[in-house]
């Protein structure tokens, strides 16, 4: 029945979503007019606001491209792919590939955003290998797992509040992780994600007849290349002691950070998948191959997050994120202000696809109404942070880099991962507010 009702959804997306670059030149062009129509800006202060903050996203941009790229390298070295095809064969049938492919990435995206993303891809395009399943839905399933991550581990608002001198303290002190994602109303969340989203994934497989099954053969990764030692330079690339010994000493820096109190944080994500990665290659030429390999999807990360990056500083500059929330917030009570946070969250991260960018434009307009409402602060905070994760399955700006791994677009995976925003969509809404 839910593979019946997901066809409509999946046809429209597919004939009418754009490449995300077309996306987000729409985008830019929208963001525009209301900075224009509803902030009375005038379109020359739009423009220098958006090219002001064009380039403010660099660092990020950068850091984002390094995810795609260290994790492609890891997941490429003989004993990551192993596992990987390991755990594919567990698969028997195209349902449980399904199920597989998106447990496998709750799980991931519950510890680590950039690693669930990676990861997911990775074992989508393994199991492909091993199954006949409609290789669309096996990409947005594990494309799916991502809704969980700003309720995991990595969650930028919780980990934000928790933090001493965070720039909301003043207004509601420090909020403990104990209060956000590990609080019963979050555990339940996830609990329910972990069921539904498997359960909804596996319902939409169409029927072989109307499967779109990829070759295997066009799924298997390039060959490595021959180790010539004719020169003394080729001596120096085929040379494990070389590698092993920078990637060794990456990976004793990393160790000491982490006894030292250190945490996560996307930098030292990708330290640790770039130095396992040398040191699993075992020599620098394989290691060069696999980047070779990982950057080409890169150039859909390169081009559009400094477009995103302009949006988001019209959305700010504008007051037009301010504005947005105001008005969704505005018709709240204590007890729906969770719901219409969640729901002011999903829309404004179409437009600020960052989760601790929104909360900075969303914190100063939610937690005065939280206060002024008696609403519970935890409980708000966490609509936030679920709605900036929620929307992501229909925004193709976090999809580039699974996008770009499985080699589809963004209108292959949208369709499905609408469904899901539905049914998500209803479940987290029904949780913050009666739970």
């Amino acid at each position: 029945m839910l593979n019946r009702a997901s066809k409509p959804l999946v046809k429209l997306v597919e004939r009418y979503l754009p490449d995300p670059y077309i996306f987000v030149l729409l985008l830019t062009l929208i963001t525009f007019a209301f900075a224009v129509v509803i902030q009375n800006q005038s379109p020359l202060t739009t423009i220098q606001q958006w090219g002001d903050g064009f380039w403010s996203l660099l660092t990020f941009s950068m850091q984002m491209l390094l995810v795609l790229v260290t994790g492609f390298m890891l997941a490429c070295t003989p004993l990551v792919k192993a596992l990987l095809e390991k755990l594919a064969s567990i698969a028997r049938s195209p349902g449980s590939a399904i199920v597989l492919v998106t447990l496998v990435s709750l799980v991931a995206s519950w510890i680590n955003w950039g690693f669930g993303l990676v990861v997911g891809a990775l074992f989508a395009k393994a199991l492909a290998r091993k199954v006949s399943a409609d290789y669309r839905l096996l990409v947005a399933s594990a494309y799916s797992g991502f809704i969980v991550w700003h309720g995991g581990l990595a969650g930028s608002v919780p980990l934000t509040i928790a933090t001493l001198g965070h720039f909301s303290e003043a207004q509601i002190g420090i909020v403990s992780t104990s209060e956000t994602i590990f609080s019963g109303f979050n555990l339940l969340l996830l609990a329910l994600m972990f069921v539904t989203i498997p359960i909804v994934n596996r319902l939409m497989l169409p029927p072989e007849s109307e499967s779109i099954i990829v070759d295997s053969a066009k799924l298997q990764d390039d060959a490595l290349p021959s180790e010539k030692n004719e020169r003394p330079a080729d001596k120096l690339e085929n040379s494990k002691t070389l590698g092993l010994l920078v990637g060794f000493a990456g990976l004793a820096y990393l160790i000491n950070y982490f006894v030292t109190g250190g945490g996560l944080n996307l930098n030292i994500v990708n330290a640790l998948f770039l130095f396992l990665a040398i040191v699993l290659h075992g020599t620098p030429r394989n290691v060069l191959h696999s980047l070779q390999q990982a950057v080409q999807g890169g150039s859909g990360i390169v081009i559009q997050f400094p477009f995103y990056a302009g949006i988001m500083a019209v959305m700010v500059q504008s007051g037009l994120a301010q504005t947005m929330s105001e008005w969704l917030i505005s018709f709240a009570s204590a007890e729906s202000l969770p719901v219409w946070s969640f729901i002011s969250a999903g829309i404004v991260n179409i437009f600020v696809p960052s989760g601790g960018g929104q909360w900075a434009v969303q914190a100063p307009v939610i937690l005065p109404a939280a206060a002024e409402l008696g609403a519970e602060i935890n409980r708000v905070a966490m609509a936030v942070a679920w709605g900036d994760a929620w929307t992501n399955l229909i925004q193709p700006f976090w999809a580039l880099p699974v996008l770009a791994i499985a080699g589809l677009k963004a209108k292959d995976i949208m369709g499905f991962c609408l469904v899901q925003l539905i049914v998500t969509g209803v479940i987290i809404s029904l949780v913050l507010r009666f739970v």
